[in-house]
């Protein structure tokens, strides 16, 4: 074991037990929504990644089969997305927004030689460009959905007053789609003063020094900020052309 890294064992399955029952209290009694859906969440979260644990080596040793699991990832974040923007019918438009983000990013990381075309550096920095313009296309269709439903008096006054139909959308629900680079924005901004994200802590515990591991963070910070600010912009255009969540219109 590598000084400084997670110590495994049954105190560590004890705190992440206490952790996730101390969650799922608060939860639930304070009225923040379901306890059960985050023991369910905790849950799959351990099996998930046991599971990834038992496969990953394999899979490392090829960059096909490496290849194949990033495939797997995106198209996991696609239905994801997909379900919680309520629009599972218009998959493959969330998959747009989520690719545009995505795409830009990791050919320009890897066509520049900064991130090593080598299955165990692909792997991770895929995921987290991935996860992140998820998490950025939810965000932004749903607040972009939410404000064309609640104002679309003023929608239809803007269409009265002769913009197209996208025209119209936009100038409802861009604004607010906007506020899903607020996370991302405020990670970059603080980065070092308040938190040190997980791949800085990541790589020092496997050994590299403090430098290195700032460099690696900036890639990542740098690198989900455009990733999810692309995503964001898709999104919202999708949204407004009725081309994701077309039903927002009925």
């Amino acid at each position: 074991m590598r000084e400084g890294s997670i110590v495994t064992g049954p105190a560590l399955i004890a705190v992440l037990v206490l952790l996730l029952l101390l969650t799922a209290a608060v939860v639930g009694r304070g009225g923040l929504g379901s306890w059960r859906a985050v023991l369910v969440a905790g849950a799959r979260a351990a099996v998930q990644l046991a599971a990834v644990s038992l496969v990953i080596a394999g899979i490392l040793r090829s960059g096909w089969l490496t290849t194949g699991f990033v495939l797997l990832m995106f198209a996991v974040a696609t239905a994801t997305s997909a379900r919680r923007i309520g629009a599972a019918r218009d998959v493959l438009w969330t998959g747009l927004a989520i690719g545009g983000g995505v795409a830009p990013v990791l050919a320009a990381v890897l066509a520049a030689g900064v991130v090593p075309l080598r299955p165990i550096a692909v792997v991770p920095i895929a995921g987290i460009v991935i996860g992140g313009a998820m998490t950025a296309t939810s965000q932004a269709a749903r607040r972009a959905l939410d404000e064309l439903r609640t104002r679309y008096g003023e929608y239809e006054a803007a269409l009265a007053l002769g913009l197209r139909e996208r025209d119209a959308a936009l100038e409802i629900c861009r604004p607010s789609a906007g506020y899903a680079l607020i996370p991302p924005l405020d990670q970059t901004r603080t980065v070092g003063l308040v938190t040190l994200p997980g791949a800085y802590v990541g790589v020092l515990l496997g050994g590299a020094g403090p430098v290195q591991a700032g460099v690696t963070q900036l890639l990542v910070l740098i690198g989900l900020l455009a990733a999810e600010a692309l995503a964001v912009l898709i999104a919202v255009h999708l949204v407004a052309a009725g081309r994701l969540h077309v039903r927002w219109r009925d």
